[in-house]
């Protein structure tokens, strides 16, 4: 099994709000591998991975990275293959990394989802792939109905919810 995506970290202490992405990608059954690499202090390492990720098969590069959060665009200056950015919230509310990722210049996009939003990560990582994939395809629209019937029971379980004023 060769993996599709690559999940990439500037530290493993990022890997609690990683872990997300990864799940889902075992939910959809998408071969992925995850690695730290830091744009500061593994700057060589950051390149050879950039450029040589597809060549290895890799489609799409989930990035995340806190703080100055570098990672995503360096990444993204070396392959032309999409790459999603995670900000992670280790200072400033995660602000700054959420700035720094979604503040590409022209021609070096990130697509940037929410501060330590890694399932949407997953999930934009996963669409992506289903534009050629039709098995991924499928288990993304169970999973868009899953979410449906999610807000379908919570209605039913808020229907049974009493207040003296409540009129539904």
């Amino acid at each position: 099994m060769k993996p599709v995506v690559s999940i990439i970290m500037g530290s493993t202490s990022d890997l609690p709000v990683m872990e997300k992405a990864a799940k889902i990608l075992d939910e959809f059954e998408i071969p992925f591998e995850i690695n730290a690499l830091s744009a500061h202090r593994t700057p060589a390492e950051v390149e050879k991975f950039a450029k040589g990720a597809k060549d290895r098969g890799i489609k799409v590069v989930i990035a995340a990275a806190g703080m100055a959060a570098h990672l995503c665009g360096v990444i993204a200056s070396m392959t032309t293959l999409p790459v999603i950015g995670v900000p992670i919230n280790a200072s400033l509310d995660g602000m700054d990394a959420l700035l720094a990722i979604v503040q590409m210049p022209p021609g070096i996009p990130v697509a940037t989802v929410g501060i330590n939003g890694a399932q949407n990560a997953g999930i934009l990582a996963a669409q992506i792939l289903a534009v050629s994939d039709e098995s991924v395809a499928a288990k993304l629209v169970e999973f868009k109905d899953s979410l449906k019937e999610k807000i379908v029971s919570a209605n039913q379980e808020l229907a049974t919810v009493k207040f003296k004023f409540k009129t539904n």
